[in-house]
């Protein structure tokens, strides 16, 4: 396996070193402005460069593509998963936005063009890993592990004053700042319930989600036997991303290792509903489908960088997607346009709130 195209939005110094390691045929950088920033390239000569949105969509259909990792934050990666899932790719999927928003159009194409879709997240890693152990049919449900984030022992009326600083303090996971944010609300949490409500085809209801501060089971199956299959493994995402990569290989991995000669404390406890609301709405719209996860998501993500601008409390980011879940016009079967529409409606609907 070889790299052939690498893709920065803006991290030009470092897209720079990593041609020079893998020698792709092509780079691409999203965001112009930093492509101009970064004055003269020094590539390797077979190396192309290219600026833009549209040269990601070009590449991830490329006949010399056979692997698409796509890991941009938020809907902005929707439209290149879906040209790599139109494309009948392997799809190496770390953007869970695109599920949330556009699961089952997403999941149609994939039955339509042979695309396969291999969970990045850990959890869902864990999940794709554990459901090898039996058949869809043997499924009572999936248990999807959290860490509880930094505010897992907060009193609820505490969380009005948390800090940017304090939300971005993960005790586990070194994460971008607005998915660290979603982690200590446990909206991450409620995306990921909506993600696995379309990657494996359960109901809302064969869904659950555990406390589990160690981050060392990544999630759980349930089989109709009783049987609990857990994938293990210290928080490292190298795990995951190769997994996907390599797949169906297993290869020898750079990340970390259990030590089992050491005494290994694993504990897990019910999310409490009154401070973490986040779990209720995710479940909702995993139930609901259509228009429900593009609508909370962009919701999230608008209110998420009103909360790191100083301009909405940490304590009303859940409250204010609720409030505009509960009010969208919800639509059942949306086609890809009407998702972008409610998207960019929810968000000028969390400006209400600062």
């Amino acid at each position: 396996m070889r790299a052939v195209v690498l893709v920065a939005r803006s991290n030009t110094q470092l897209l720079e070193r990593q041609a020079h390691e893998h020698r792709p045929t092509l780079v691409v950088v999203t965001d112009p402005e930093a492509a101009r920033r970064h004055g003269v390239w020094n590539l390797p000569p077979e190396t192309e460069l290219r600026v833009g949105e549209e040269a990601v969509l070009e590449a991830v259909s490329s006949p010399t593509v056979d692997r698409v990792l796509s890991a941009y934050v938020g809907i902005a990666g929707l439209r290149a998963t879906w040209k790599a899932v139109e494309a009948g790719k392997t799809v190496a999927l770390a953007n869970k936005e695109s599920l949330v928003v556009a699961g089952p159009l997403i999941t149609q194409l994939a039955q339509q063009t042979g695309a396969q879709i291999l969970p990045v997240d850990s959890e869902h890693s864990a999940v794709f890993q554990a459901l090898r152990s039996g058949q869809p049919k043997e499924v009572r449900r999936i248990i999807l592990t959290a860490s509880g984030g930094p505010f897992r022992t907060k009193k609820k009326e505490e969380l009005a004053s948390v800090t940017v600083e304090e939300a971005l303090a993960h005790p586990t996971w070194k994460m971008g700042r607005k998915i660290t944010v979603d982690s200590a609300t446990l909206m991450n949490k409620a995306l990921e319930i909506i993600e696995a409500r379309w990657l494996f085809g359960v109901t809302a209801e064969q869904i659950a989600v555990v406390i589990h501060p160690q981050s060392i089971v990544h999630s759980m199956v349930e089989f109709v036997d009783g049987s609990v299959i857990a994938q293990l493994s210290p928080p490292d995402m190298r795990l995951p991303i190769q997994y996907a990569l390599y797949y169906p290989e297993r290869c020898p991995g750079i990340a970390r290792k259990i030590d089992w000669t050491q005494v290994l404390d694993l504990r897990f406890e019910p999310p409490d509903p009154e401070r973490f609301p986040a779990i209720r709405l995710g479940l909702e719209a995993a139930r609901r489908g259509g228009t429900a996860g593009a609508v909370l998501n962009a919701a999230n993500e608008a209110a998420v960088e009103c909360f790191l601008q100083g301009r909405l409390r940490f304590d009303q980011i859940v409250p204010a997607c609720e409030a505009v879940l509960e009010s969208h016009p919800f639509d059942p079967e949306p086609t890809l346009e009407r998702i972008f529409e409610l998207d960019s409606w929810a968000r000028r609907e969390i400006a209400h709130w600062t």
